[in-house]
């Protein structure tokens, strides 16, 4: 029967909503600590997407052709664990019992990964819808790559909801900016217009039209008012963004937080607390329900929303028979899927990674960009990009096309100067089971994208981020452009792969180190300033970039170490030859990454660091942080301290004393510690 005080839900409707806000308020409460208030204002219109108009299946939640649900306003994740349960993905009701628990699947916000269904580590405010412009842009793309005539693979959508942090903050305006730039008509974002944070009501300091806002965006808004429960206007909404051609669609649902409870509804306080067991109780007796019981799912309820796992059988079944037959008709296509798959890009990459002349000098951004034209025409499941650098980064290859709206085939986005966005859209590009991406800007605009790249360590997503410009090196932009501390900021971060490159022929490897790596993000960290390209027939090979570090110049009974990384390595090896005048023999070591070498055997990294030679120099054009594990209380660190400067790149170096005299003095001084 129709409930006539809200709309379009019935009495099994009603009963499965409280079911999911009980859930979530009982969850919190036993948890003693969360936000039970955002679940209870959105739980209709979480149900009524999830069991009317999402496809997925709980059984096989990476199931390629399944709609993508991201809660950007992750700090709800009740609501999420909610329908994860009642749906019947992997999450027992005994695992909404431990919720924020040590070891449990229901950590305090959503993590990628971590708990089945979830599609994206989400809590920092902004990332999530951010990354949900991704999801759209990676779903274009398969599909203009993928889909034929009858054989629709990818048609699938990207929902979020999202609330009044995420659009306050700056990295969902430069992503929805972009999503509406392109036209990403599959996005649907669900805006929980509750009125209320953590300071309390949102007109201390959001006061600005956000349906104009999006629609100045180029987003087709449409607003619900009333107190979100009427479910026949949030319905019809949703039919006309699916049936929206051109723009993504935002839909401003007006929601109380905290609805039904009698004390704490529309306050701050139900925003970030439990509501405690008497108000629980209260609100339970006003619904109708047992106060004194907690968890309780009824019957009817676990049979009408676990039919999801039928359904979502039924529609993989079909997906699963439509691509057997593709694969017949199309096996070099569907083999690409089938690799992405078994994590393979289908191609061996060392044997077509370019081999660079060593009389040739090249700024290893250049040779980044001449590696990417050999490779890229051959990994169609790449897409590439740069915020507004690309002459620059060197990011663009031939061929590669622009991905905008009329052409979702092309494989480079133009990110425009939105580096946060593209950080968190690239993650949501990394997070289709099928694609990587890649990206270039100056290694100091990190500082706009850490947010981001942090999430990706955190949540194990494999973003390749092309740094260029990644010294002193870069000269008369002067100190506000010229990257410090950020080589240090980068290695501090847990399940960051660092690679800085001495040449041109390491840069080529360094690609394959990068696009191998599934664990996490990889930053590239390029030159502006040419640099000589070694001749591999007198030094090691390139490919011990793998190892981390690897002794470039063997002495017999050293006296001194010399680690040098990146465009220093040249410097230290004029630096060998000056002390060689001097019967000074110093063993260089070129050290490209830190992580690398850390995870080598001890008998390895003894062969490359012997600890009976104290006498140590560590060369970097950044900040010493951290070198100290390396050196020891011996070394003597050549490097900056302090900013940069505006002048000529070799006045740089020399003013900072990152010269080969500046190391001999550093080599002799260390010899006598």
């Amino acid at each position: 029967m129709q409930n006539k005080t809200n709309p379009g839900l019935n009495e099994l409707d009603e009963l499965c909503i409280a079911t999911i806000r009980f859930l979530s308020m009982d969850g919190v409460q036993k948890a003693k600590s969360g936000h039970p208030g955002m679940p209870m204002g959105m739980a209709p219109a979480a149900y009524t997407l999830w069991t009317k108009y999402m496809n997925f299946n709980p059984a096989s939640p990476k199931w390629h052709n399944r709609d993508r649900f991201v809660l950007s306003a992750g700090h709800g994740s009740m609501l999420l664990y909610s329908m994860l349960h009642l749906c019947g993905f992997d999450l027992s009701l005994e695992d909404l019992k431990n919720f924020r628990q040590f070891g449990s699947k229901t950590p305090g916000h959503p993590e990628f990964g971590h708990t089945a269904g979830v599609e994206a580590t989400t809590g920092p405010l902004g990332q999530g819808i951010a990354n949900t412009v991704g999801m759209a842009i990676a779903e274009k793309y398969l599909a203009a790559y993928f889909n034929k005539e009858n054989f629709n693979l990818f048609d699938y959508k990207i929902y979020t909801i999202a609330g009044d942090g995420c659009l306050q903050e700056g990295v969902a305006s430069e992503a929805c900016s972009l999503a509406g730039h392109l036209g990403l008509n599959n996005l649907i974002v669900i805006y929980d217009d509750n009125h209320i944070t953590i300071d309390g009501e949102t007109s201390l300091s959001f006061t600005e039209d956000r349906a104009k806002r999006f629609e100045a965006y180029n987003w087709y808004v449409q607003v619900i008012g009333g107190d979100g429960n009427d479910m026949e206007s949030f319905e019809k909404a949703l039919k006309n963004a699916h049936a929206e051609k051109n723009r993504p669609c935002m839909i401003q649902l007006r929601t109380h937080i905290g609805y039904g409870s009698p004390h704490f509804q529309d306050t701050h306080t139900a925003h970030g607390a439990p509501l405690g067991d008497d108000e629980i109780k209260l609100i339970k007796k006003n619904f109708g329900w047992d106060p004194e019981k907690s968890f309780v799912v009824p019957a009817e309820v676990a049979e009408y929303m676990g039919k999801a796992k039928a359904k979502g059988a039924e529609l993989e079944k079909k997906w699963n028979q439509l691509f057997d037959s593709y694969k017949k008709q199309y096996p070099e296509l569907a083999k690409i899927i089938t690799d992405a798959d078994a994590g393979s890009f289908g191609v061996d990459i060392e044997s077509i990674l370019p081999k660079f002349d060593a009389a040739t000098p090249l700024a290893t951004r250049v040779a980044s960009g001449k590696t990417l034209e050999a490779i890229m025409p051959k990994m169609p499941m790449v897409l590439g990009g740069s915020a507004d650098l690309t002459p620059s980064n060197n990011t663009l290859f031939k061929g590669a096309g622009d991905f905008q709206k009329a052409t979702p085939n092309g494989r480079y986005i133009r990110y425009g100067i939105r580096e946060h966005a593209m950080a968190a859209i690239m993650n949501g590009i990394c997070t289709s089971g099928i694609l990587c991406a890649y990206s270039g800007t100056f290694f100091c605009f990190v500082d706009y994208m850490r947010p981001a790249v942090r999430v990706a360590a955190l949540s194990g997503y494999n973003p390749i981020f092309v740094f260029t410009h990644d010294s002193i090196g870069l000269g008369e932009d002067g100190p506000t452009h010229q990257p410090v501390e950020h080589i240090a900021s980068l290695r501090s971060m847990p399940n960051v792969l660092v690679l800085r490159p001495a040449d041109a022929n390491e840069t080529a490897y360094a690609w394959k180190l990068a696009l191998e790596n599934k664990k996490g993000p990889t930053a590239l960290l390029l030159t502006r300033q040419n640099l000589p390209t070694l001749d591999r027939t007198k030094y090691p090979a390139a490919s011990n970039i793998a190892k981390g570090a690897y002794v470039l110049i063997k002495q017999d009974k050293p006296d001194v170490i010399i680690i040098a990384t990146g465009s220093e390595v040249e410097i230290a090896m004029a630096a060998v030859e000056n002390l060689a005048a001097e019967n000074i023999k110093a063993q260089l070591v070129n050290m490209p990454s830190w992580e690398l070498f850390d995870t080598q055997s001890d008998e390895y990294k003894n062969s490359v660091l012997p600890k009976n030679i104290k006498a140590r120099v560590a060369v970097e054009a950044a900040c010493e942080m951290g070198w100290s594990k390396y050196i020891g209380d011996n070394g003597v660190f050549v490097g900056i301290k302090g900013f940069g400067l505006s002048a000529p790149y070799k006045a740089c170096y020399e003013k900072f004393g990152i010269t080969a005299a500046g190391i001999v003095d550093a080599v002799k001084k260390s010899m006598k510690k």
